[in-house]
């Protein structure tokens, strides 16, 4: 199953990389569109949870990386303030590896 790293910037310029381990996030959220803040949190939570879904249908447990990165990205919203959130770009080229989740979760 392909996993899809993406980055995102915030209202205030901040950016924030995520982590999908399913291309089901593709349905969601699309490179270069700003998105209200609460509209794309509201596609993340969907896309990401689809994507766990995914993960416990193929192996039989769901994706724990995948919510780390909701966890992550909802509580960086509440940092960066209201505004367009933007996704700069998607990419499944990272072999699966994670680029997002708690390791991106400030400290």
């Amino acid at each position: 199953m392909p996993a899809v790293n993406f980055r995102v910037r915030w209202p205030d310029g901040q950016e924030s990389p995520g982590y999908s381990p399913s291309t089901v996030i593709y349905e969601h959220l699309h490179s270069g569109v700003p998105y209200a803040r609460e509209d794309f949190l509201q596609r993340l939570e969907t896309a990401l949870n689809a994507a766990s879904e995914r993960v416990r249908e193929v192996k039989g447990f769901y994706c724990s990386s995948a919510m780390d990165t909701l966890a992550s990205l909802k509580y960086q919203a509440d940092r960066h303030g209201e505004g367009a959130v933007q996704v700069l770009e998607m990419s499944t080229d990272s072999e699966g590896r994670v680029l997002g989740g708690w390791g991106s979760f400030p400290t």
